[in-house]
């Protein structure tokens, strides 16, 4: 029962955490105005890409957590959290796109590197992290790409 606690308070708090950074910080008019690159993804693909990203990232912090709570994976997985919380508000929030890409850059290194950590100890959480770090690898593109050509 303990078990199902943990993954439930992991899934709740990541994605309630990540739903209310969007909605409050949402693209608006400001963002439709700037120039995009050309493999800009259509704008419904976000939400649900972002979703299963969260619920993803939540399973490999509750992982982490179950079995190493004190780990120095377990601190770089907070630390990648409060940078991935961050780069709504910096960007859409503040309308920064080289902001953003201050924020990118590292989350990107700590998803690397929680991958990197968990490679061996909790293979399964390397496996969830990967699809996070291609995401985020394009989001890096894409947030360079905006903040070059505006």
């Amino acid at each position: 029962m303990k078990t199902f606690i943990i993954y439930a308070l992991f899934i709740a708090a990541v994605l309630t955490a990540g739903i209310l950074t969007g909605v409050s910080n949402l693209p608006g008019p400001w963002y439709d105005s700037l120039q995009k690159p050309f493999f800009q993804p259509p704008p419904w693909i976000f939400s649900p890409v972002w979703t299963v990203l969260y619920v993803m990232i939540a399973v490999a912090g509750a992982r982490t957590w179950l079995r190493a709570p004190a780990s120095g994976r377990m601190q770089v997985w907070f630390a990648q959290m409060v940078l991935n919380l961050l780069w709504s508000p910096a960007f859409f929030g503040m309308q920064s796109p080289g902001f953003g890409l201050t924020i990118i850059i590292p989350l990107l290194a700590f998803i690397l590197a929680f991958i990197a950590m968990s490679r061996a100890k909790d293979p399964v959480s390397a496996w969830l992290f990967a699809p996070y770090a291609l995401w985020t690898a394009f989001a890096s593109v894409l947030n360079a790409s905006i903040f070059l050509l505006n």
